[in-house]
């Protein structure tokens, strides 16, 4: 749990986002298990649902963890994560639509909906967000959201594919309008 905060369920326009449970894994690990999926994460494609379901659920992690349930057929439509930065009063967003999901707007409504909601119920002053620079739709989105490009950290992580390009984007509680543009 990130600040002793629990992960309330709370509603979008076409979705629930509640908290993720281990059962979720076999919902996940289509597009968890996929290399091209996981192309831009910090770790590769998991190869067991075992594993996946290990690392979704691991104890130690200090954040929390919402899945997306379309409200017209039940099923998961992607994972969303907001987790302690260095300081108090920042988290960092993550997200991940499920690959037949991707390109109908599902990041984009379940993003804002964190967002709001986070900033309604905890006292957070910035949210950020760490992204693979050739990520160009994670980019477009969070540009889209109102977040402001802050770094571009070359050469700044060994993940996976080998060395890569960070872009650090960040939102301070007084510019979120809740608008997409």
């Amino acid at each position: 749990m990130t600040s002793g905060l629990a992960t309330r369920t709370f509603d979008t326009k076409r979705f629930t986002m509640r908290a993720l449970v281990r059962s979720d894994t076999a919902a996940l690990y289509g597009t968890l298990s996929d290399e091209a999926q996981c192309r831009y994460m910090s770790q590769p494609h998991f190869t067991s649902p075992e594993a996946l379901a290990d690392w979704l659920t691991d104890s130690e992690w200090p954040g929390r963890t919402w899945v997306a349930i379309d409200k017209t057929d039940g099923t998961l439509a992607g994972r969303f994560v907001a987790f302690p930065g260095r300081d108090a009063g920042v988290l960092e967003l993550g997200y991940i639509t499920i690959a037949e999901r991707q390109g109908h707007g599902v990041a984009t409504e379940c993003v804002t909906a964190l967002v709001d909601h986070l900033f309604s119920e905890g006292d957070y002053r910035r949210l950020y967000a760490e992204i693979d620079a050739e990520n160009e739709a994670s980019v477009r989105l969070i540009e889209r959201l109102g977040f402001t490009r802050e770094a571009y950290l070359r050469q700044h992580e060994v993940t996976h594919k080998g060395l890569c390009d960070l872009v650090i984007y960040g939102l301070l509680r007084d510019e979120w309008t809740g608008a997409v543009k």
